[in-house]
């Protein structure tokens, strides 16, 4: 069994800094080094005082070391990694783009009052999951060691969990919506014959090569190896997708 420390570094690049930077930011507040609702999401505060870093800090608050933040962390260990290690094997530009594309899109919906949240980490945690889930809908998940259920139903389960635990519902619920809105758009919807609208930016790839983030990208015509092509996947467009989604 390897050590914590070759676990650390043998995990993918876009991963592993989330998770960390998540880790620090509770770390730090346990610490007393700040308070929340300095790096909360307060639009007011962001385009009256131009408290800027408000967009970025929120990201990365999972709350206060307590088990929440525990099953949060690792949910990002666990789905984050089997995405990026699996789905985007290779193709680190694409899951940095997710990622990006993600925080936008709950940056995006909090500006509607009815979906605000002053933290929305929790929510792009939830996002993870819900992608995970849709690439392997068929996987069995062991909730607790009480009951399983297939991937494709674990982020209502876990919503509901939330539910019945007290957890407020609203940052589960954006990272449904965003984590919907990305599959829809980067494979629903082209395998319904729709255009890509949401391939990723040649400056994302461009910051990858530049700073050598991750493993080469897959040349053309290389096959894509990974777990998908066990299960009944396919490769559409550079992405896999799975035949029965």
């Amino acid at each position: 069994m390897s050590s914590p420390g070759e676990y650390y570094r043998s995990l993918p690049p876009i991963s592993k800094a989330y998770g960390t930077a998540c880790f620090i930011a509770t770390v730090a507040y346990q610490l007393g080094l700040y308070k929340p609702v300095h790096i909360a999401l307060l639009y007011d505060q962001v385009f009256y005082r131009f408290q800027i870093w408000r967009l970025f800090t929120n990201l990365f608050f999972l709350g206060g070391f307590s088990v929440n933040f525990a099953i949060r962390l690792l949910m990002i260990a666990r789905y984050g990694v089997q995405l990026e290690k699996g789905v985007f094997e290779r193709r680190t530009a694409d899951f940095l783009w997710m990622m990006i594309f993600g925080a936008s899109a709950l940056l995006v919906l909090c500006a509607i009052p009815f979906f605000w949240s002053p933290f929305l980490a929790v929510s792009l945690v939830f996002m993870l999951l819900y992608v995970w889930s849709r690439e392997f809908p068929n996987a069995q998940i062991n909730i607790y060691g009480l009951f399983a259920i297939k991937a494709f139903y674990l982020p209502w389960t876990m919503l509901a969990l939330d539910v019945i635990f007290g957890s407020p519902i609203m940052p589960d619920l954006l990272g449904i919506i965003a984590g919907h809105l990305y599959y829809f758009l980067t494979v629903l919807h082209p395998l319904a014959g729709g255009k890509n609208i949401l391939k990723t930016p040649l400056w994302v790839n461009k910051l990858v090569a530049r700073w050598r983030i991750g493993a080469p990208p897959i040349s053309r015509g290389q096959p894509v190896n990974n777990a998908q092509q066990e299960s009944g996947s396919g490769v559409f467009r550079g992405r896999s997708y799975r035949l029965n989604g």
